[in-house]
């Protein structure tokens, strides 16, 4: 008889220790099966269990933004920035603003000047758009874009905690 109890207690806990893991499997497929939802619902899980949300960042492909070699936005490119840099905008945190990898400069500039320029061409399209300039900063060039985009210049802008006073 006493042996029948040791398996039995021993049978309980497996088959909750098994009902577990279906629980979680279960909800893992259903949260791939709906991707719509997939990342807000991970921000909700994240966020109840204390984690810190993830800095917001806007990659943009600077031919997309400005005139071919120059560091002058395009019409159509201030329009996308703009609304790229919505999130950000709305917020208090502050807006670093970079430049991965370099375009060629066909005129008056040469690829690093090209970049330098065009972040500081970013940076006053923001602050035209009511963007505070205390909440830019202008971090500088990066290194090649990593294999996104081999020889092109990558906008960058990213959300920075505001450091303590």
């Amino acid at each position: 008889m006493r042996l029948s109890a040791v398996r039995t207690g021993r049978s309980r806990w497996a088959l909750s220790l098994a009902d577990l893991c279906l629980l979680l499997l279960g909800f893992f497929v259903l949260l791939q099966a709906n991707e719509a939802q997939r990342d807000a619902a991970l921000t909700g899980i994240g966020t109840y269990f204390g984690a810190i949300a993830a800095p917001v960042q806007v990659d943009l492909q600077a031919e997309a933004l400005f005139e071919p070699g120059e560091a002058l936005l395009s019409d159509a490119g201030e329009i996308a920035l703009l609304k790229a840099a919505e999130p950000l905008a709305h917020s208090s945190q502050i807006i670093q603003i970079q430049s991965i990898g370099l375009d060629r400069g066909l005129y008056r500039f040469d690829a690093w000047d090209l970049a330098a320029a065009r972040l500081g061409a970013v940076a006053r399209a923001l602050s035209a758009a009511g963007v505070p300039q205390s909440r830019l900063r202008i971090a500088g060039l990066a290194e090649e874009a990593d294999g996104k985009a081999p020889g092109k210049q990558i906008i960058r802008l990213v959300e920075k905690a505001k450091p303590a006073d």
